[in-house]
C-alpha cells in the first residue's frame, strides 16, 4: 500500500496531553522553546548548534507537515490539554512502511521537564505505532551519555539491543560517539 493511503491519526489524545501535527503558525512557539531549552539540547541536537530563527522554525514546521501528509515523517507537537502549553516535540521518522518500523524521536522544552510529559506523549506514540498502525518495532536510538533518553525509553520498556560503538560523531564534530539502539516490538 502506498503510505500516503494510510490513516494516521492526529490530534492524539493522553491524560494530560494533546499531541498533534504541526501546522501552519506554530514556528514562534516551538522557537520559543528551543530557545528556552539550548542549554539542554545543545549536546544532542544538530538543529540547535546555530540556534534557529523564528521564520526558520516556521518553514520546518510546514515543511515537517508536509512531510506528515505524506507519511515520510510523523512529528507530533505536545501540549498540556488543560490549556494548550507547548511543551515539546516527538514522532516517527525513519520509517520503514514495508516492514513496518518506525524511529522514535523526542525534545522537551526545559520548563517543563520532570513532570513525566515526555514519558506520557513517548509511551502514547509506541503504543499507537504498534497498535494503531499495525507496526512491528519501534526503536530510539540515542547517543550512549544522553542518560535522560535512555532512562525515557527504560521507563517506558524499551529493551537495550545494543550499542554501536563509535558509530557516529557528536553532534558539534569534536569526538566519536556511541549509540545505543532501544527497541520495542508488537508481540
Amino acid at each position: 500500500m502506498n503510505p500516503i493511503m494510510r490513516d494516521v491519526q492526529s490530534p492524539i489524545e493522553t491524560e494530560r496531553l494533546l499531541l498533534r501535527m504541526p501546522e501552519p503558525g506554530d514556528g514562534a512557539t516551538i522557537n520559543a522553546s528551543i530557545h528556552e531549552s539550548l542549554n539542554e539540547l545543545k549536546p544532542w541536537l544538530g538543529f540547535v548548534q546555530q540556534p534557529p530563527t523564528v521564520e526558520e522554525t516556521e518553514i520546518n514546521a510546514r515543511q515537517v507537515q508536509t512531510k506528515f501528509l505524506s507519511r515520510e515523517n510523523l512529528r507530533y507537537l505536545v501540549f498540556l490539554k488543560e490549556d494548550r502549553t507547548f511543551v515539546g516535540s516527538t514522532g516517527f521518522h525513519n520509517i520503514d512502511w514495508d516492514v513496518p518500523k518506525f524511529e522514535l524521536g523526542y525534545w522537551m522544552d526545559t520548563r517543563y521537564s520532570g513532570n513525566g510529559y515526555m514519558r506520557e506523549a513517548v509511551a502514547a506514540l509506541t503504543d499507537y505505532a504498534l497498535h494503531g498502525l499495525g507496526g512491528a518495532r519501534v526503536e530510539i536510538r540515542c547517543e550512549s551519555e544522553n542518560y535522560k533518553s535512555r532512562s525515557l525509553a527504560e521507563s517506558i520498556g524499551f529493551s537495550l539491543e545494543g550499542i554501536l560503538r563509535n558509530e557516529d560523531r557528536s553532534v558539534d564534530g569534536e569526538r566519536l560517539t556511541d549509540t545505543c539502539i532501544y527497541a520495542k516490538i508488537r508481540t
